[in-house]
């Protein structure tokens, strides 16, 4: 029976269940139990949104808190996956990742191609990554698609509390390392999750909204500011359908052709840089494989290339907004009725 769970609760569902179902699963992270002088099962904080929290005093060996060090527990979690356990470990901000980088992808993203894919390194790295919380440009940025670029990574950023359940589960269960990106605006959203374990296959693209008019690709915090704009330019007679990748890496190419054959419209709503970023990457994919279907050319909506600004106006400006999302769908869909 689904019942209704934040995202903060579902991911802690998640881990908790698969936690009780394998023994191998572990957590590590800074300050994901009590904290320096924290008992752990009274004073657990859970990590700074409160994901892992109560998870201590149910798995007391299982949950440990790390040093202010990323470059030591990220690579402990990397080669604990590659000696025989299942690590989850929390990288508190995605903007952190260059102080253990090369554990990500010089070690763990290369073990299965450097030892003839005898090897598995199935950990799971959770993040928060976005802008929105004026938290300013060195706690906001969205770099997923650094990790994108990787060979050997998988990369996630779920949408909703039901994906988020489902897909941090089949992380936990992929003998591949896992980058796992929490959105930290959307923890809160709410949405129905069934109370048993369930897992959803990596490479699998959501259709949240059908129409017939023009194809929004989009990922992550986005995906909302998409159904808004797309509720309000169904009132203007224009049908969006929406499309949430839920991963950019396995990427569900497929899914995105079949749309843009249907609508021969595209527009890509991304958080990341608009140099080499997630919408760039799709936008390219299509012109190069569906290119015929095309009615008009693909607009990108994205933010501008600077880093996050601490302003509160700025900082609202920076993030792709519903408004900016229906102004690049209504201006494809008029081109589109010029030609």
């Amino acid at each position: 029976m689904a019942r209704k769970l934040s995202i903060q609760l579902a991911i802690n569902e998640a881990l908790a269940q698969e936690m009780e179902r394998d023994p191998t699963v572990v957590l590590l992270g800074e300050d994901i139990a009590g904290g320096s002088g924290g008992d752990g099962e009274v004073d657990a904080w859970g990590g700074p949104m409160g994901t892992t929290k109560g998870l201590k005093g149910k798995f007391p060996d299982r949950v440990l808190d790390t040093p202010i060090t990323e470059s030591g527990f990220i690579g402990a979690a990397v080669g604990a996956a590659a000696s025989g356990l299942r690590p989850v470990a929390e990288l508190m901000f995605i903007d952190f990742m260059g102080v253990c980088f090369d554990q990500i992808f010089n070690q763990a993203a290369k073990f299965r191609y450097m030892f003839g894919g005898k090897a598995v390194t199935p950990v799971v790295i959770r993040t928060m990554y976005g802008a929105g919380l004026r938290t300013a440009s060195q706690h906001s940025q969205a770099l997923y698609p650094l990790f994108t670029h990787i060979p050997g990574l998988k990369v996630v950023l779920p949408s909703n509390a039901y994906d988020a359940k489902g897909l941090l589960i089949q992380a936990i269960r992929d003998d591949d390392p896992v980058i796992f990106c929490e959105h930290k605006v959307i923890y809160g959203l709410e949405s129905e999750v069934p109370e048993e374990p369930y897992a959803i296959p990596f490479g699998e693209a959501s259709v949240v909204r059908e129409g017939g008019d023009v194809t929004v690709v989009t990922i992550g915090r986005l995906v909302h500011s998409c159904l808004q704009a797309a509720d309000e330019l169904a009132g203007d007679g224009i049908e969006c359908e929406v499309v949430d990748l839920r991963t950019p890496s396995p990427l569900d190419e497929e899914t995105i052709y079949e749309s843009v054959e249907k609508t021969g419209r595209l527009v890509v709503v991304d958080e990341s840089s608009p140099r080499c970023g997630l919408a760039a990457d799709v936008a390219a994919h299509v012109a190069q494989n569906v290119f015929d279907a095309l009615r008009a050319p693909i607009r990108m909506v994205t933010p501008p290339h600077t880093p996050p600004p601490f302003s509160p106006p700025l900082e609202d400006l920076y993030i792709p907004s519903p408004e900016r999302i229906a102004a690049a769908v209504r201006a494809t869909a008029g081109m589109a009725a010029r030609t």
